[in-house]
């Protein structure tokens, strides 16, 4: 079996109300999907990356690709890796081809096993993984009213906790909003914040030390993002953890923080860590340095899949007799915002309840993707032979 096409759609899709966050403001949603087709007609979808990712996987990576035995994952990763690694551009774009490339390959290798992601990675220690809602976005003519409402409504469907945003409004109007949230849901929700990168360290450790008495879960990106001694200070003078890592695009990145352990948490993203083979390397750095691994998901529902196959072996951390979500077992990410891709692209919309999503059981990725949806969100779509 070799591999015989390599093509990606960039998708695109606008939503009725629109949201921000520290850095921005949206009133669309987006992705890029890679689909690799073997020679017999196995197809693999993969997400990662964006716009300038799609010239990456065509110009760079399908000339290595395209006659390969696509079974090979090992080999292919390293040999895109090493591509890009020496002259410094696995990061970003990079990162972002080489893991839409690499979740499109596990998924052709399920298929010819006929087992799921969980089960090549050796079994999943947990047969459901906890979530926690990402909402509470920023939004017009919010405050209180709405913003109230939509924490409350994530309580009554059964999650376990929440997470929202800082960083877009003044310290203390921030501040503000935090504390509505937390006398909405009551003191058993847990309740994280995330700041995007918006502070400088001395900002971040006031934000931290006026939030003390709200029982925050973690403060999450809280300066900029390669910021080790940043992330090593907020840490260190403020009482919340430090949550960072979503845009992280492969071990060396990832290796100062965990290794000076300047995070409490680290929330790597399969869609720009460089897929499954490159986030369970970080998974397991961070674990043997003791740091809690959340994984980070805003995409369409295959990188919801992968991340909850993966996220469903990851080790304790640290082990238990009796682990518990948010302190011993890993949480993940489940994006609430407005989307159409991440509900329309593929047979399953994944859902929870009472906090937890069963982990895939399909072959591969356990997903049919809807190529009218595909073809209706497109905007640009590659194709290499």
């Amino acid at each position: 079996m070799k591999i015989e096409r390599i093509e990606t759609f960039l998708i695109e899709c606008p939503i009725d109300e629109p949201f921000g966050w520290s850095m921005g403001w949206t009133d669309k949603r987006g992705s890029l999907i890679t689909k690799i087709t073997t020679d017999d007609g196995v197809v693999g979808w993969g997400e990662g990356g964006g716009s300038p990712s799609q010239t990456v996987i065509h110009d760079c990576f399908a000339p290595l690709l395209v006659g390969e035995d696509p079974l090979n994952i090992n080999r292919l990763w390293h040999r895109l890796f090493q591509n890009l690694h020496n002259d410094n551009l696995t990061g970003g774009f990079g990162g972002g081809a080489l893991s839409g490339v690499d979740i499109a390959l596990w998924d052709i290798a399920g298929k010819v096993s006929g087992k799921s992601i969980s089960e090549m990675l050796g079994g999943a220690v947990r047969d459901k993984v906890a979530v926690y809602a990402t909402g509470l976005y920023y939004q017009d003519d919010e405050f209180p009213t709405k913003l109230i409402a939509e924490a409350e409504a994530y309580v009554e469907a059964g999650y376990a906790g929440m997470k929202t945003k800082v960083g877009g409004l003044s310290v203390a109007d921030d501040v503000k909003r935090v504390q509505a949230i937390r006398d909405a849901i009551g003191d058993d929700v847990y309740l994280m914040i995330d700041a995007n990168k918006a502070y400088s360290a001395r900002t971040a450790i006031d934000v931290g030390r006026r939030l003390e008495d709200l029982n925050i879960h973690w403060f999450e990106e809280p300066v900029l993002a390669n910021d080790v001694d940043g992330y090593l200070e907020v840490k260190s003078n403020q009482p919340i953890p430090v949550a960072g890592g979503e845009v992280l695009y492969n071990r060396f990145d990832a290796r100062d923080f965990i290794s000076r352990c300047a995070l409490d948490i680290i929330q790597p993203d399969i869609r720009y860590i460089g897929g499954i083979t490159e986030f369970r390397n970080v998974a397991a750095m961070a674990n043997a340095n003791g740091i809690q691994v959340n994984p980070h998901v805003w995409g369409s529902a295959i990188m919801v899949s992968a991340s909850i196959s993966l996220t469903a072996t990851f080790a304790l951390c640290p082990y238990s007799r009796s682990p518990n979500p948010y302190e011993q077992e890993p949480v993940m990410e489940f994006d609430q915002t407005p989307n159409p891709i991440r509900n329309e692209l593929a047979s399953i919309a994944f859902g929870q309840s009472g906090g937890f999503v069963d982990v895939p059981r399909g072959v591969g990725l356990g997903i049919e993707i809807d190529l009218a949806a595909l073809e209706r969100f497109c905007l640009r779509h590659f194709s290499s032979k």
